[in-house]
């Protein structure tokens, strides 16, 4: 094949491994337009652009828009070659960190969800439950007026503050001191965190009695007072905070008063 053969679009993008209409694309926003035109408008392209076509075809699979790839195109230098790789290395690299953090996401999910699918809403167990990796924030603040919301809102500021890279959409549970629930106060949470993901801080293994019910946030009375009940009349004493999570929660189910709350509370049976 000589350098100076022409072919026609048809030809060319079989060569070049394309389409006729990827071709006239490249045409209409000028990164790769016919050497020359013959009567009818024809376009006929040189042996020499078949090395174009592999250029955009390389950069395109690097994930590198159209218009980086034109500006790139009559002015590359091994320099700026180098400069514009390294740049498109950084994006995918933060596009794999993104992914990485949503498949954890998807795992946390999806096993808490099938985990609870199968829940016996009314039976109160002690099960002996493994530490757990959270991110603990500080004492909420309700001085002035301020609300829950207000607290929350803290506690997502409080997080990008610290942890800038920290994925701020896995969901996010409340902490109850033991000290609160004691005297039966478990209105607004002493704390929030998150649960699921490489935390800093820890919820340690320990028993815990455990307990189900069905109903929107903040509808977890009744089931502290079946929980304390239980823990009462089994010889029970309660020996640090309480946890309230909703795994089946909005991403889930359709009507908040069906969410699934769950309460673990730690607790000890005293040396007789």
């Amino acid at each position: 094949m000589k350098n100076k053969e022409i072919f026609s679009i048809f030809d060319f993008a079989k060569f070049a491994r394309t389409t006729r209409d990827t071709l006239l694309y490249y045409d209409k926003i000028g990164l790769l337009s016919p050497e020359s035109r013959g009567g009818n408008n024809y376009r006929f392209y040189s042996h020499a652009q078949l090395s174009v076509i592999n250029l955009i075809r390389t950069f395109k699979t690097l994930g590198m828009p159209l218009s980086e790839i034109t500006r790139l195109k009559n002015r590359r230098t091994p320099d700026l070659t180098d400069q514009v790789l390294g740049n498109q290395l950084n994006l995918i690299n933060e596009e794999i960190d993104a992914l990485l953090r949503a498949r954890k996401l998807l795992q946390l999910l999806k096993e808490t969800i099938h985990t609870h699918l199968d829940i016996d809403e009314a039976k109160i167990t002690v099960q002996s439950l493994p530490e757990r990796a959270i991110v603990l924030g500080g004492q909420n603040d309700y001085s002035g007026g301020k609300n829950d919301y207000d607290a929350l809102f803290a506690f997502y500021s409080n997080c990008h503050e610290k942890y800038p890279d920290m994925d701020l959409n896995y969901p996010v549970w409340a902490q109850f001191s033991e000290e609160r629930i004691r005297r039966r106060d478990w209105v607004w949470p002493d704390r929030y965190y998150f649960y699921g993901i490489e935390g800093y801080d820890r919820i340690p293994a320990a028993q815990y009695a455990v307990g189900y019910t069905r109903g929107g946030y903040g509808g977890a009375n009744e089931l502290f007072m079946r929980l304390f009940e239980y823990i009462d009349a089994n010889g029970y004493e309660i020996c640090g905070p309480a946890y309230q999570e909703y795994p089946l929660n909005e991403i889930c189910v359709l009507d908040e008063g069906d969410y699934l709350i769950r309460v673990t509370i730690p607790v000890t049976k005293p040396v007789m």
